[in-house]
C-alpha cells in the first residue's frame, strides 16, 4: 500500500493474564501471524501498573504501537484475591426477619464432614450487620407482608454507624418474583445514595436462598475494589493511545466488557482458570488431542481440568477460597502447590510444601528479591533442572548460590544433604499433585491412562513429566509457549453470557408452553446481552434445564434442542434426562416423575478465529545446546540442554534432558521419548 508503512497496517490482538507472581502477555498481529509474549513480575502494591510495563516493553521489543491494537482481553486475579485475604467492602445484609441466620446455617455440613478438627469459615458479613425486615412473599408470588420501609430506615441508619459501605438485599423467593427486593433497594438509594446496593435476584436468580444470597454476598463483596481497577485500567489504556474496548475474561471461560465486569462481578472471579483451561482447549483442538488433563502451575497454586472431546467441563459450586461459587464456571480444581511454594519442616520433623507462597516479592531465593526460604522452584535450581539460562524473557535469572544456601538451611534440619533435600521437596510436592489429580480423576470417573497430561504456566512443564509417570500416563503434551497459555486463552474465547431462570415445574405436556415462552423471553435477553457486548455477528444460544427425578433434592444439567420444545416433545426432553441421569450415576428411572427446577441459556459470540503458523516435520535427532548436569536418582548425570526456539518440526531426542525457554523450562527425566510436531507442540512419551 502506498505511502503506508506495515506499522500503521499492523493489527494486534492482546490477551493479558494476572498470577500471584507474573503478568502473561501473548500478543498475536493478525496480518502476518507473529506471535509475541511476554513475562513481568507483577505489583502487588499497584495492581495494574504491570499491564502498563508489558505494553512498554512490548512496544520497545516488538514495535508495538498502541493505537494499532484492536482487541484486548484481560483476566485478573484481583476478586478473587481479595475474597482470599478478606479485604473487601464492609457490608450489611437485609433479609426476612426470622431468616437472619441464613448465612450462618448455609446448608448444615462442615467443610471436611470427617475431620474433628473441621471448624466453619468466618462469613464475609458478621453477624451483627445482618438486619431482618418484616416482609413475605409466598413461593407462588403472592406477597403476604409488604417490606416495612421503617425497618428498612432503621437498619440503613444501623449499618452506616457500623461502617457498612455497601448492602446486599435478598428475600424469600425472590427468583419468583423480585418486586420486594427492588422496592427495598430503591428505599435505601434513596435514603443513603452513598451506599452500593445489590439485590440477590439482580445477581443471580435462583431458588435456594443460601445459595442465591452467598452469590450476591460476594458480588457485592469484591465489587469496589475491582471496579476501582477497572476504571483505573481503562484509563490507563487510553492513556497509552489504545482503542481497543477492554474485555474481561469470566469464570465460564467467556468474556464480557469491562463496563459489565464493573457490576457482575462474580462472574470473573476464577477469570485467570478459566482463561487457562480456554486456551489449553484451543491448543487440544489444534493438536488433535480429545481427552487431555490440564495442569496450570503457577507462582502459588496448581490448578487441574479435564478437557473430553477437545471442549472444557463446567459446573457450578466450585470454592472461591472458603465459599461456594453458585454460577457457571470452568471445572478447575486447585491445591496450594506452585513455584513459589514454601518447604518448611513441621514440629514432628516431617517436610511439607506449601500452601505459603514467596509470590512475587520477595520470591524464591534464587530469584536475588530478597526471599531466604526454600520453595520448589529453589529446588528445581539445586537439582540442575534451572539456572542455566535467564528467565521470563530477561526479567530473571536465576542464582544459584542463594538457592543452594535456601535449601541448606532446611537440610541441616532434616541432617540430610543438600541435593537429596532438594529431590525430597519435588517429590513432596509432585505427590500432593498425585492426591488432588486422583480425586478429581475419581469424581469425574475416567481413567488417566486415557488422556494426555498438557502442563502449562510457569511452573507446569517444571513438575509436569514427573506427575504423568507417578499417574501412570504415557503422553505429554507442551504449547510452544506454554508459560503464557492463559494470555492466550483471552485471546480465543468467545463472548459467553449465561442466564438462568427457575421454572420449577414437573414436566409435562402441560408445562410446555410455558416453557417455549420462558425460553424464548431467554433468548431475547441472550441476543441484547451479545449487543450490549458489540457483537455483531451470528448468536450461538446453547438451552439446558436443571432437572431431577420427583423426590430428588438436587439437579443434574440437561441439554435440550430447541426443536423438542417447538414440536411440543416432552419425550425427548424426558429420554436425554434419563440418558444424562444414567451417563452421571449409572441408574435412571423410565417410569419416575420428572421435575424442571432452572432454565440455562448460553449466548454465546465466537471470537476471533485464530491461526499461527505450521510447518512440515522434517524427522532428524535434535542436538542439544550443550550438555548440564543435574541431580536424579541419587546421583549427578549429565544431559543435554536444548533451546526450545531452536526445535524445529520433526526434531527429536531422548530424556533425561532440559528444554530451556524465555516463558518456562522443561524437565524430561529418564525413559521419555520426545518430538516436535507441526505447530511446535512438544509431545513426550513414556514407555509403559
Amino acid at each position: 500500500m502506498d505511502g503506508v508503512t506495515e506499522l500503521e497496517t499492523a493489527d494486534w490482538k492482546i490477551g493479558v493474564d494476572i498470577g500471584g507472581t507474573f503478568i502473561d502477555f501473548c500478543a498475536l498481529e493478525t496480518r502476518t501471524g507473529r506471535v509475541a509474549s511476554l513475562k513481568v513480575l507483577t505489583t502487588p502494591n499497584d495492581p495494574g501498573a504491570e499491564v502498563m510495563t508489558g505494553l512498554s516493553l512490548l512496544a520497545e521489543r516488538e514495535s508495538l504501537n498502541p493505537a494499532a491494537v484492536t482487541r484486548f482481553v484481560h483476566g485478573t486475579t484481583v476478586g478473587v484475591n481479595t475474597i482470599i485475604q478478606r479485604k473487601g467492602a464492609r457490608l450489611a445484609l437485609f433479609t426476612n426477619a426470622g431468616f437472619e441466620d441464613v448465612i450462618e446455617l448455609a446448608r448444615l455440613r462442615m467443610p471436611e464432614t470427617y475431620s474433628l478438627f473441621c471448624s466453619r469459615p468466618e462469613q464475609l458479613i458478621t453477624r451483627d450487620k445482618v438486619f431482618g425486615i418484616p416482609a413475605r412473599m409466598r413461593s407462588d408470588g403472592c406477597e403476604t407482608t409488604k417490606p416495612d420501609l421503617r425497618a428498612v430506615a432503621a437498619a440503613v441508619a444501623s449499618a452506616k454507624a457500623q461502617g457498612a459501605t455497601g448492602i446486599v438485599v435478598a428475600f424469600l423467593h425472590a427468583w419468583r418474583d423480585g418486586s420486594q427486593e427492588e422496592a427495598v433497594k430503591a428505599e435505601i438509594v434513596r435514603l443513603a445514595p452513598e451506599l452500593f446496593v445489590f439485590t440477590s435476584a439482580e445477581v443471580w436468580p435462583v431458588i435456594r436462598e443460601y445459595e442465591r444470597t452467598t452469590t450476591a454476598i460476594l458480588n457485592a463483596y469484591v465489587h469496589p475494589r475491582i471496579a476501582d481497577y477497572l476504571t483505573a485500567l481503562e484509563k490507563r489504556l487510553a492513556s497509552r493511545g489504545v482503542p481497543a474496548r477492554a474485555l474481561l475474561t469470566k469464570s465460564n471461560g467467556g468474556v464480557m466488557n469491562a463496563a459489565e465486569g464493573k457490576r457482575a462481578c462474580v462472574s470473573m472471579l476464577l477469570s485467570g482458570t478459566a482463561s487457562g483451561v480456554i486456551g489449553a482447549a484451543w491448543f487440544a483442538r489444534q493438536a488433535g488431542e480429545n481427552r487431555v488433563l490440564t495442569l496450570d502451575i503457577g507462582g502459588t497454586s496448581a490448578d487441574f481440568a479435564l478437557i473430553i472431546d477437545g471442549e472444557a467441563q463446567f459446573g457450578t459450586g466450585e470454592m472461591i477460597g472458603e465459599f461456594p461459587l453458585y454460577i457457571p464456571s470452568v471445572s478447575v480444581s486447585s491445591i496450594g502447590i506452585g513455584g513459589g511454594s514454601i518447604a518448611s519442616v513441621d514440629g514432628q520433623g516431617v517436610l511439607r510444601v506449601g500452601p505459603e507462597s514467596a509470590g512475587s516479592t520477595p520470591g524464591p531465593a534464587c530469584y536475588g528479591r530478597g526471599g531466604e526460604q526454600a520453595t520448589v522452584t529453589d529446588a528445581m535450581v539445586v537439582c540442575g533442572w534451572l539456572g542455566h539460562s535467564e528467565m521470563a524473557y530477561g526479567q530473571l535469572r536465576m542464582d544459584v548460590g542463594l538457592a543452594h544456601a535456601a535449601v541448606g538451611r532446611l537440610a541441616e534440619r532434616l541432617c540430610r544433604p543438600v541435593e537429596d533435600t532438594a529431590q525430597a521437596i519435588l517429590d513432596v510436592a509432585v505427590s500432593e499433585l498425585f492426591v488432588e489429580v486422583e480425586k478429581l480423576s475419581s469424581r469425574a470417573g475416567v481413567d488417566l491412562k486415557d488422556f494426555t497430561l498438557m502442563p502449562f504456566g510457569g511452573g507446569g512443564p517444571m513438575l509436569g513429566a514427573f506427575l504423568a509417570r507417578e499417574l501412570g500416563m504415557t503422553r505429554l503434551i507442551a504449547p510452544r509457549r506454554p508459560g503464557v497459555v492463559s494470555a492466550l486463552g483471552g485471546l480465543v474465547a468467545d463472548l459467553r453470557g449465561d442466564l438462568v431462570r427457575t421454572l420449577f415445574a414437573e414436566l409435562s405436556a402441560a408445562v410446555l408452553p410455558k416453557l417455549r415462552a420462558a425460553f424464548a423471553a431467554m433468548v431475547e435477553d441472550g441476543r441484547r446481552w451479545l449487543a450490549a457486548q458489540g457483537h455483531a455477528g451470528p448468536a450461538d444460544l446453547r438451552l439446558s434445564a436443571d432437572m431431577r427425578y420427583v423426590g430428588q433434592s438436587y439437579e443434574i444439567e440437561v441439554p435440550l434442542q430447541a426443536a423438542w420444545l417447538e414440536a411440543g416433545d416432552p419425550e425427548a426432553i424426558a429420554r436425554e434426562f434419563h440418558r444424562t441421569h444414567a451417563q452421571i450415576y449409572d441408574f435412571d428411572d423410565p417410569d419416575g416423575r420428572i421435575e424442571i427446577v432452572n432454565l440455562r441459556l448460553s449466548a454465546i459470540g465466537a471470537g476471533p478465529a485464530l491461526t499461527f503458523p505450521e510447518a512440515e516435520e522434517a524427522d532428524a535427532e535434535a542436538v542439544p545446546e550443550r550438555e548440564i548436569e543435574i541431580h536424579t536418582g541419587g546421583a549427578r548425570k549429565a544431559v543435554g540442554l536444548y533451546r526450545r526456539s531452536d526445535l524445529q518440526p520433526g526434531s527429536r531426542f531422548a530424556g533425561p534432558a532440559v528444554v530451556a525457554q524465555q516463558d518456562t523450562t522443561v524437565a524430561i527425566p529418564a525413559g521419555a521419548s520426545a518430538r516436535i510436531d507441526r505447530h511446535l507442540n512438544l509431545h513426550l512419551t513414556f514407555a509403559e
